[in-house]
């Protein structure tokens, strides 16, 4: 099983890799240096019984994260990409420090403005809005986490306003949290016929914009917590996809 994991910044790669430990203390705690890719993206590499895991350093946005990860992903043979990082969340039901796993990986933003409202790329006729993780992986990697199973929404504008917030709530009543880099990362991975999978741990809520209300460092906690819980699951995934 070789996973590469995606995150925006490298306080969130460096969550991750501090959450991807073994059954038993690593016999060297100490992560080496990450390495630069061509176009001088930084890849950590994690290694545990059944799992090797990549974790990158993909940049902010839709837009740079999926150069990032297509460059990887022409580098090397993965068996699953995962987005991760932090986000906001739509409250009440995923509350700051709280993680969400996406059912569905969602292009919130992506499309044209018109009097009746909002229509989507799909909706368009210009391509899909949507990209599916595997659903069962999605719900073993929630209940070990402890995580909301929900869609995640990808924007290129964090919401900043309660009018913003309740807009896309209208549109994605089920949304569980947003983030920046999710269609990105799985836009890359369904071009190498790769499945995605998007965890988010909850920084702030949705809504107005305020920075004194954000929870940056619990949320990062949370995020190499989840992926303490994570690690042993994309194993199993991994074996069980490689039997079928």
């Amino acid at each position: 099983m070789r996973a590469l994991i995606v995150t925006a910044v490298a306080a969130e790669a460096d969550s991750v890799v501090s959450g991807l430990t073994g059954p038993v203390p690593h016999p060297d705690p100490v992560t080496p240096e990450p390495r630069a890719l061509p176009g001088s993206y930084l890849l950590s590499r994690r290694d545990l019984p059944g799992l090797a895991a990549d974790v990158l350093v993909g940049g902010v946005g839709p837009a740079a994260v999926t150069a990032a990860t297509a460059t990887a992903l022409a580098l090397a043979d993965y068996t699953l990409v995962v987005s991760a990082g932090i986000g906001g969340g739509f409250q009440p039901a995923a509350p700051v420090g709280s993680l969400v796993v996406a059912d569905a990986v969602v292009a919130a933003d992506l499309g044209a403005q018109t009097p009746d409202g909002f229509l989507d790329v799909q909706e368009l006729g210009f391509g899909h809005s949507v990209h599916l993780p595997p659903a069962e992986l999605a719900a073993r990697a929630a209940e070990a986490t402890g995580a909301l199973l929900a869609p995640v929404l990808t924007v290129s504008t964090v919401t900043g306003t309660a009018e913003g917030a309740a807009r896309l709530a209208a549109r994605h009543p089920l949304a569980g949290a947003e983030a920046m880099e999710g269609f990105g990362v799985a836009e890359a991975a369904a071009a190498h016929g790769l499945p995605v999978l998007e965890i988010r741990a909850v920084s702030n809520a949705v809504g107005p914009r305020d920075r004194d209300a954000w929870r940056i460092g619990d949320a990062l906690a949370a995020l190499t917590a989840g992926f303490r819980a994570l690690g042993p699951v994309l194993v199993h995934w991994g074996e069980h996809r490689h039997e079928s």
